[in-house]
């Protein structure tokens, strides 16, 4: 399954432009790295212009329009996140689409991140993230700070998902941190991750880029710098299955005797 990370530029509180770049990223994903499965980042239609989201988060439009995306290149779209209105409540929304344009995934991001000041602009989803069929496997999605939360990748392996992407807007100063943080989701759950952050400044805050593909042994199988770029890997979603086994971590669980 060729998988491309699209780490981009995400332009402050400018949504019209980001969906320009997106469409015009996708189409180089699809045709000159012939990705399959094509990955955005976190909050890529506003960014974090979270005290102007009444006035630019999405009512509606780009759902549609993403579909339409997925069907025109034929691919898996995981949409990243986009802050979207429903009701009188702003939340960050996973999306992912199927190469015919339908809908196979949503999630609200459940675990807003204080240092950002997320809880005073956005709404938690009220229910964690499920595993979703792409192709002949299960993928999970979660957002960002998520990933500190190990239960949450977790739940979706044990759900069956073989694949989890991570969207995100991850910045300066704790590039350590990302690293850690998913090649340890990716070993503990024997799991692919796709981990794709932006690039540049966004209000106060740098983003460092640094997309990467990780291995469910715990390799990093290809890493972005700090510049726009597509990371694009070959991976073969069955090695999961045979790591499995051979280290029978889940089969091995005792679940009894752990405190949540």
């Amino acid at each position: 399954m060729r998988i491309a990370a699209i780490q981009m530029d995400v332009a402050f509180g400018q949504p019209k432009k980001n969906q320009l770049q997106v469409e015009n990223k996708v189409k180089q994903a699809v045709q000159r790295e012939g990705a399959k499965v094509v990955v955005l980042p976190e909050l890529w239609n506003t960014g974090f212009d979270l005290a102007r989201l009444e006035e630019i988060a999405d009512r509606g439009e780009l759902v549609p329009w993403l579909s339409q995306l997925a069907l025109r290149y034929e691919i898996f779209l995981v949409a990243g996140s986009i802050a979207e209105i429903e009701g009188s409540a702003c939340y960050n929304t996973c999306y992912v689409f199927a190469p015919d344009g339908s809908q196979l995934f949503r999630y609200r991001k459940l675990h807003l991140f204080r240092l950002m000041k997320e809880e005073q602009f956005l709404s938690p989803g009220d229910q964690g993230a499920k595993s979703f069929s792409l192709g002949q496997h299960q993928a999970g999605s979660i957002i960002c700070y998520d990933v500190r939360f190990p239960e949450m990748a977790r739940s979706l392996a044990l759900d069956g998902a073989a694949l989890m992407f991570v969207p995100a807007q991850w910045p300066h100063p704790r590039l350590n941190h990302w690293r850690i943080l998913n090649q340890a989701r990716a070993v503990e759950n024997q799991m692919f991750v796709v981990a794709v952050n932006r690039v540049g400044q966004g209000g106060k805050d740098q983003f460092f880029g640094h997309s990467m593909i990780v291995d469910p042994w715990g390799n990093i199988l290809a890493e972005g710098t700090e510049e726009e770029e597509i990371i694009t890997v070959d991976v073969d979603l069955g090695e999961v299955e045979r790591i499995r086994n051979q280290i029978p971590v889940f089969k091995d669980r005792v679940p009894s005797c752990y405190r949540l």
